[in-house]
């Protein structure tokens, strides 16, 4: 079996390089035979890559051990569904995949556009194809899923990493996959496009959709990870800025520029040479996300571990991209000049204009703020830690002026507002914005982020109600129809549009969501049964414990009572795990929460004492962090809408009658109602105080990294089983609070002891200046270089006015109405 695999392999590699080259030479030659002969080629790339993968889950099914790969992330008692999800769980079984997934889209690409778009197949073969060749080639010479051992085959295997056994790193590796390899087929008919030289729309047509496809899945990998993170790794959080997770964000930046300018370009011919770069620089970064997880060049609880060589061909890879696409970007420049101009800054091109320069410079300060560490060892031989609270001082403004833009472009008219549309459109929204902020400030809340945020998501949600309304009111005076067979009508005939408004208000509840972090309460205490301690809302009581075994593990489960109200209203049960075969590494936590559409209680169960079955635990009430989950469902929904064909979408009304559709919502009513039901139940216990911390303990128990290391977490969030490196960096907190040292006093004193890698946040001084600094001068650098590009598309015309007469109103509302159609 292994050398099966090996042979698969091995004639995938060679039918790839016979796939690219006849597809070349017959499209030079004219040799429409030739080119078949290449495309049947590339179809038999997935055969053989089908055939491989199962050959490689049949070898986990069947505990083949003589298998390194199978060796090292499976065992005989592993579950038979993690031995299946086992083919991503490693390094070299993640790159078979790849070239799996890759094999399948191209094939389908290729079907589907082989007779609408002749010139271009050819390349988008070829390119294909080069990409599969490197992948290959790393399995072949470097990382070969099929390798066997030299030495006695094991009896067996170690088995996958308990992390990774999960439901949610079940779906949430194939999806991010998902996304990352669909964003090569964009980046295949863009090269195409170059090389042929026909660079009219019609290569936007074709990747338009297969960018929706691929962002939908990244989107849906980024939120799946992100519960992953919440409810796995029980530091009370779900994005902590790992450098894993920034190379997942990464290509997500660049792609969702790429869908807001690829409408200039189709409505107004401009952005073109933009369009065609953000569609390399999203390729580019997928490569460059996998290199940052494969070759360990960062530190990070998800990579792979170092491997230098591995480095090394992925950078030899990503200057050949970079060159090679940017060389033929140079050469056709002068095919790619826009043909018209930016006729006023009060437009929606000038809105998008703004929306790119935003995302593209998050992209660059998320990439170089995650590969600073790196730099500063190699320029200064120390690793700094550059984490969460450094990421957070610039993307939280950043996210917010997204936010305000998500809200403002849907309101501008293309090429130039008047006055009076600003007034007409801005008035309702601006309205309900500044009513949700002073209803904030009326309150009595001060935390100004999270009111800034709420007062954002109510500007950009009646943006959107507001588009709707307005849409549906013109569509039911056309045809005659009731207000919702409108609207539903509306959406029908411009999904695009519409299903993109849908995304948007995706976008609204995932920063609710975000906005309520800044309510979010905290307390550590430790228990011993019969005790109870009371966080926000909620009284916690602590029952007791027990330790269970089964084959694979053994389970330290807390037995807790809560209460809400002097009402019972649940039982949670925290736990640590210690698998049996990874005696070494630290347990797994397991979060008991209960959820709720206003709040979750989140119990961590840190450590426990056999004698006294004393416990400490880490309590959390995070309000509104089930929006954020909602939130991306709606923009699934609001993306598989603008991805429906118009037929499909007929046919799906069709098949939804009112009495399903009602039994559908009156379920879901009531699962909400029974999930924050209420359970009878006496409440009762010693009443414990959580431990009372100075702000500026808390401060820096954010600033200060735990000594474990384990999880490259700060002293506050780390999660570990009985850390001692936690409780000695408190200790020491606390010693030089009570000395009655500053705050920069006791920071110098830890990078005294143990070295500015022991910082959440680099210091501003010397080399590090460079990563506060960075900011600033591309932020500015690049507000330059936009402003002087627009300027010179500005049309200029002494003698032309800008006046729009007036007309019939409604008449201009209908044939609004009637050229969204051509979006």
């Amino acid at each position: 079996m292994p050398a099966l695999g090996t042979f698969l392999l091995l004639a995938t590699f060679v039918v790839c390089s016979y796939a690219g080259t006849a597809a070349v030479v017959g499209a030079r030659r004219g040799s429409r035979r030739l080119v078949e002969s290449g495309i049947g080629a590339f179809y038999l790339i997935t055969a053989l890559m089908t055939i491989a993968s199962a050959v490689m889950i049949n070898a986990f099914l069947k505990d083949d051990f003589s298998i390194r790969y199978v060796s090292r992330y499976s065992d005989s008692v592993q579950p038979f569904f993690y031995k299946v999800t086992a083919y991503w769980g490693g390094l070299d079984g993640s790159i078979m995949f790849w070239v799996f997934l890759l094999s399948v889209f191209g094939s389908i690409a290729v079907a589907v556009n082989r007779d609408r778009y002749r010139e271009l197949v050819p390349y988008v073969v070829a390119v294909v194809a080069a990409v599969q060749m490197f992948f290959l080639f790393l399995m072949l010479v470097h990382n070969n899923p099929f390798g066997t051992y030299i030495t006695p085959v094991p009896r067996d295997g170690e088995g996958l990493n308990p992390l990774l056994q999960n439901y949610w790193m079940v779906i949430h590796p194939p999806m991010l996959y998902t996304g990352f390899v669909g964003m090569t087929i964009p980046y295949a008919f863009g090269m195409a496009a170059l090389i042929t030289g026909h660079l009219d729309d019609a290569w936007l047509r074709a990747v338009r959709r297969w960018t929706m496809f691929a962002w939908l899945f990244l989107s849906f990998g980024l939120g799946l990870g992100m519960i992953w993170a919440y409810e796995e790794l029980g530091w009370g959080g779900y994005w902590m800025w790992d450098p894993v997770e920034n190379a997942a964000l990464l290509p997500w930046f660049t792609a969702t520029a790429f869908l807001h300018s690829v409408m200039v370009q189709e409505r107004r011919s401009m952005l073109r040479i933009w369009n065609i770069s953000l569609v390399i620089l999203t390729f580019f970064l997928t490569i460059f996300g996998t290199f940052l997880t494969r070759s360990g060049i960062v530190q990070s609880i998800h990579s792979f571990g170092l491997n230098a060589d591995l480095a090394w061909l992925f950078t030899l890879f990503m200057v050949t991209i970079l060159t090679v696409s940017f060389g033929w970007v140079i050469y056709r420049m002068p095919m790619l000049k826009a043909r018209n101009d930016l006729d006023s800054w009060a437009s929606r091109e000038a809105a998008f204009l703004a929306n790119n320069w935003i995302m593209l410079f998050s992209a660059f300060f998320v990439a170089f703020a995650t590969m600073f560490p790196t730099m500063s060892e190699a320029v200064t031989g120390e690793r700094i830690t550059v984490s969460a609270p450094f990421f957070n001082k610039w993307m939280l403004p950043i996210g917010l002026v997204l936010l305000l833009l998500t809200g403002i472009g849907p309101l501008l008219a293309w090429r130039k507002s008047t006055v009076a549309n600003l007034k007409d459109q801005f008035l309702w929204p601006t309205v309900v914005g500044l009513g949700t902020a002073a209803a904030f400030v009326a309150l009595g809340f001060r935390i100004w982020i999270s009111g800034i945020c709420f007062a954002l998501c109510g500007l950009v949600l009646t943006t959107i109600v507001q588009e709707f309304w307005r849409g549906a009111n013109v569509r039911k005076g056309a045809t005659g129809t009731d207000l919702l067979t409108a609207l539903v009508g509306l959406v029908s005939r411009n999904k695009r549009r519409y299903g993109g408004y849908i995304v948007h208000v995706g976008i609204v509840l995932i920063f609710f969501g975000f906005a309520g972090e800044g309510f979010k309460k905290k307390e550590m205490v430790i228990l011993k049964p019969g005790q109870q301690v009371t966080v926000g809302s909620y009284t916690v009581r602590y029952d007791g414990f027990k330790m269970i075994d089964d084959p694979s593990k053994q389970a330290m489960t807390a037995y807790t009572t809560v209460f809400a109200n002097g009402k019972q209203v649940a039982s949670l049960y925290p736990a640590k795990w210690f698998w049996h075969k990874r005696e070494n590494d630290p347990p797994t936590t397991e979060v008991a929460i209960r959820r709720t559409i206003a709040e979750d209680l989140y119990i961590v169960l840190n450590s426990a004492e056999a004698a006294t079955q004393a416990a400490s635990f880490e309590i959390v009430v995070n309000p509104l962090v089930n929006w954020l989950w909602m939130g991306f469902g709606i923009v699934a929904i609001g993306t598989i809408i603008a991805l429906l064909p118009e037929r499909a979408f007929s046919f799906a009304l069709a098949k939804l009658p009112g009495t399903e559709a009602a039994a559908t919502t009156a379920a879901l009513v009531l699962a909400l109602v029974l999930g924050s039901a209420s359970t009878l139940g006496a409440q009762g216990g010693e009443e414990v105080k959580p431990e009372q911390k100075s702000a500026l303990q808390q401060r820096l128990e954010g600033e200060v990294m735990c000594t474990c290391r384990g999880c490259r977490l700060s002293v506050a969030n780390c999660g570990m089983m009985n850390c001692h490196g936690r409780e000695g960096q408190r200790t020491k907190i606390v010693a030089h609070i009570e000395s009655g040292k500053d705050h920069d006093q006791i920071v110098s004193a830890f990078v005294d002891e143990f070295g500015q890698d022991i910082l959440m946040s680099p210091i501003d001084k010397g080399f590090n200046r460079l990563a506060w600094l960075f900011p600033y001068v591309v932020g500015a650098g690049g507000a330059v270089a936009i402003g002087f590009a627009a300027i010179r598309w500005s049309r200029h015309h002494g003698t032309q006015t800008d006046e729009v007469p007036a007309g019939d109103t409604a008449l201009d509302e209908r044939l609004d109405d009637e050229l969204r159609n051509l979006d």
